[in-house]
């Protein structure tokens, strides 16, 4: 891995990408979406993990955060080994119609690593991007809270719910958010 795509600021506030494998859009599902979220606020709860901007797409997830305690790739690796472990068990047991075709997949994903036991869910890396000026800061906190716009999702980025920018409009999102 590059060393330009590494959290080399412990105290920084980062921008990350988190991506399904072959990006397939699993967050269609209620179930799917619930868990990532309740990992993600277990996350802030025992691991000290700051969000400050996040938004959860079909097939990816787009964060701004930083960490009071553990390190954030400690953090990230921890939250994608539990989600892929939740998610390939919960498959059996929900209403998908596309539940072969996943299972196969992700089983497809990690077949051929030696670090990966049976299924994989998400791609390697997350892309860090260290946000130090006010320039970036904006740029991606925008980024995030458009993303559901421009996938024509929502008119306004405000209306989609798995996202901050209810947070940034005065609203009660759905994660505690830190705002920027």
């Amino acid at each position: 891995m590059s060393e330009k795509y590494k959290f080399h600021d412990p105290e920084g506030i980062y921008f990350i990408t988190m991506t399904v494998v072959y990006w397939i859009d699993l967050f269609t599902r209620t179930e799917f979406k619930h868990l990532y979220l309740d990992s993600l606020r277990h996350c802030q709860r025992e691991k000290g993990l700051i969000i400050h901007a996040w938004v959860l797409m079909p097939s990816h997830a787009h964060l701004i955060v930083s960490s009071k305690q553990q390190t954030l790739s400690a953090i990230l690796r921890d939250l994608k080994k539990y989600t892929s472990k939740q998610t390939v068990k919960l498959l059996p047991n929900i209403n998908e119609s596309r539940r072969d075709w996943l299972i196969r997949a992700f089983a497809q994903a990690g077949s051929n690593l030696k670090r990966v036991t049976h299924s994989k869910v998400w791609r390697d890396g997350n892309h860090p991007i260290l946000l130090d000026t006010n320039h970036l800061l904006e740029q991606r906190l925008n980024y995030i809270h458009q993303n559901p716009v421009k996938a024509e999702i929502v008119d306004e980025a405000e209306y989609y719910w798995y996202s901050s920018a209810r947070d940034y409009n005065g609203q009660k999102g759905l994660l505690n958010v830190g705002l920027l």
